[in-house]
């Protein structure tokens, strides 16, 4: 058994598509629309390594649980946060703030050993967890 895929309800699905798109790496795998409920779906899909991100939007959505940090999202029941592994954590994270991400935690040890770790929000306010694992001295 293997994670198919996280799905991420945003408010602007293009804008959140082109995000996802030029900070992560993912490409358009489908476009779907369920016109029972009036829902829009884009599965994106990175290529090489195939993990897929699942963007949906239905009018007259509101915003849930948007925590200013991971303790505060740990407060709420439910998913708190997208988490990615990552091989250059700093360039990465860095790459990310260049693509308009909000800075919540900056490159430090985790409390796993031997792991770094990074948060930060995308456009609408989501966290995303970056991971670097392997790591001597971490």
């Amino acid at each position: 058994m293997r994670l198919d895929h996280v799905g991420v309800n945003v408010a602007d699905l293009a804008k959140a598509e082109t995000w996802y798109c030029a900070a992560f790496g993912l490409e358009r795998e489908i476009a779907l629309r369920i016109d029972a409920v009036d829902l829009d779906i884009v599965m994106l899909r990175h290529a090489q390594h195939g993990h897929r991100v699942e963007l949906l939007h239905r009018p007259g959505g509101h915003p849930g649980l948007r925590a200013a940090s991971p303790a505060e999202a740990a407060l709420t029941e439910g998913y708190g946060h997208i988490a990615f592994d990552v091989p250059d954590l700093e360039g990465i994270h860095g790459r990310l703030l260049g693509h308009g991400a909000r800075e919540v935690m900056p490159p430090q040890p985790a409390p796993e050993p031997g792991v770094r770790m990074s948060f930060l929000a995308d456009p609408e306010g989501n966290l995303i967890e970056l991971v670097q694992r392997g790591l001597s001295g971490a």
